[in-house]
């Protein structure tokens, strides 16, 4: 299990993205059994932040089906 705000969780990827970790963090997102996103509609998604989130939905789903 896994709990992130989604503010902090935009931030972080944002930064992995800039140094490199990117892979490694989509990869500890999507490998992680229940991932809880908190503070969801606090503020407007930026379309990059809704390209993380999609990105992150899209590989949870092709590694652990439904």
């Amino acid at each position: 299990m896994l709990y992130l705000r989604v503010p902090r969780l935009f931030e972080d990827l944002a930064l992995a993205r800039l140094d490199g970790r990117y892979p490694r963090l989509i990869d500890k997102l999507t490998r992680v059994q229940l991932l809880i996103l908190d503070d969801f509609r606090t503020h407007s998604l930026t379309d990059q932040q809704r390209f993380h989130l999609f990105e992150i939905v899209e590989e949870r789903y092709r590694r652990k089906p439904p």
